[in-house]
This record gives C-alpha cells, structure tokens and sequence, in this order.
C-alpha cells in the first residue's frame, strides 16, 4: 500500500490522506460539510491525475516519441492511482453523510 502512495505522487497523496482525515473529523464535528470535504478530494484526485498525464508526456517528448505501448501503458496506469483514491475518499464522505442524515418519522 505505501508502495501506492509514493507511485501516485507523494505530495498530491499527502494531501489526500489529509482530506481523508479532514472527512472522518467532519464526521463528527460538522456533519454538513463532510459531502464537500469529498468533493475536495475528488477534484485534488482528478488534478494528480492530469498532473501525472503532463509527466507522462513529459516522458514521451524527452524520448523523441520513441516509446512502446508499455511505456504509455505504465504511464496511464500510475497517473490514475490519484484518481481511484480521490474517489474512494468522495465515496466515504458520501457513505457517512447517508448515515448520519437525520431521519424524519
């Protein structure tokens, strides 16, 4: 798992891993945020990746455009790693929000 963290970029990570404690505090002091906590992490998610996207790029012009379908392929599979956890992190502050919404009889 921490091999995850350093391949999803260790400063786009870090500041997911806070989001995610951010939500599971919000959880319990200001319920009313928590939704847009996620959101957060959602979007810092979807920003590793384009930021791993330019590096990948990067990459490939260094080469020349020499470069084989398994390289590209590695590329798009590191850059999404910030994605899925933003996402994990949108769909935990969705799942607490549903528990804690309050209930009219």
């Amino acid at each position: 798992m921490i091999d995850l963290f350093y391949a999803g970029g260790p400063i786009i990570m870090s500041i997911l891993a806070l989001i995610l404690v951010a939500v599971l505090v919000t959880a319990f002091k200001f319920q009313e945020w928590t939704q847009e906590i996620g959101l957060i992490a959602l979007s810092v998610g979807i920003l590793g990746q384009v930021i791993g996207l330019y590096g990948m790029f990067e990459g490939i012009e260094s080469f020349g455009g020499e470069v084989n379908q398994a390289m590209i392929a590695g590329g798009l599979k590191y850059s999404t790693i910030s994605t899925i956890f933003g996402v994990l992190i949108y769909i935990v502050s969705l799942i607490i929000r549903v528990v804690n919404k309050p209930r009219f009889l």
